[in-house]
């Protein structure tokens, strides 16, 4: 939980940008952004890994997805060593349901 803090897990969106459906998961506010709830954060990170760690012993792949700036190059990079797909620059609108079009 400490090195979440440190990263700065915890901070949320603005207060004024927010939909409603997060409310179970933030423990405040401050200075007109929303704090997250780490306990929560840190409980379901661990049941997302247990889920994926059972779905690669299955020989499933995955679909990693990033396209913001800074997560670009580790997206592509984590895909590549895992052998899954990837999309780090622009999600087109149907990637997942116009297969005809892609």
């Amino acid at each position: 939980l400490e090195d979440m803090i440190q990263s700065g897990m915890h901070f949320g969106h603005s207060t004024r940008e927010w939909n409603p459906r997060m409310a179970p998961y933030i423990y405040g506010e401050r200075n007109g952004r929303h704090i997250l709830d780490l306990v929560q954060t840190y409980y379901l990170l661990n049941k997302v890994l247990a889920f994926l760690e059972e779905q690669a012993a299955q020989g499933k792949t995955f679909l990693f997805v990033g396209t913001k700036q800074q997560a670009a190059p580790l997206i592509a990079k984590t895909a590549l060593a895992c052998e899954s797909f990837y999309v780090n620059q622009r999600w087109l609108g149907g990637m997942l349901t116009n297969w005809r079009t892609i």
